[in-house]
């Protein structure tokens, strides 16, 4: 015979008591923002220091070689950075992990002569990634819990989420008339 159980009522969060529903919601699409950016940097770090490795595994294959030092230069500083780091906004709330030095990461450029400097340039890549992810599991948890407030608010006034959505189109409304 099947139980019934009862759902346990979501709480609202104490730490989002001054927000309103429309600046909780913003504040979330923000986190989501943010999450993309982190990702696409911890991504690109991650195939920096990955070409890195590559490079000086390729031995002297001359194609190899060519290929992937043909590919590096899609990856460091040779092409204009501006625009590569406008896509990092990153404010960084109190307690959340420290970011590296982006920047000065992306402008390393060791020569395929010196592989001293292509492995300390892996190295500080390496760590670069593992703050990139210690800060992308920090934005993670903070939107679990701005979505569990907004579930908790939507569970209190269940009509509040159709102000979520967009607008109707002048004709469908002139269609309802």
């Amino acid at each position: 015979m099947p139980t019934s159980r009862r759902r346990e009522q979501p709480q609202r969060n104490a730490a989002f008591a001054g927000l309103s529903l429309d600046e909780v919601r913003t504040y979330r699409r923000g986190l989501m923002d943010e999450e993309s950016r982190v990702s696409y940097w911890r991504r690109l770090v991650q195939a920096r220091r990955q070409l890195l490795e590559s490079l000086a595994n390729a031995g002297s294959e001359p194609n190899t070689v060519g290929r992937l030092e043909a590919l590096s230069g899609a990856l460091t500083e040779t092409r204009p950075a501006a625009g590569r780091l406008a896509y990092l906004n990153v404010d960084v709330p109190e307690g959340t992990p420290p970011l590296p030095d982006l920047e000065r990461l992306w402008a390393a450029d060791p020569a395929p002569t010196n592989p001293r400097a292509a492995a300390a340039l892996a190295k500080d890549l390496a760590t670069a990634e593992e703050a990139l992810t210690a800060y992308r599991q920090t934005v993670h948890q903070r939107l679990d819990e701005t979505t569990g407030e907004l579930v908790a608010r939507y569970a209190e006034d269940p009509t509040s989420c159709f102000a979520a959505l967009p607008d109707p189109p002048a004709a469908a409304v002139a269609l309802q008339a």
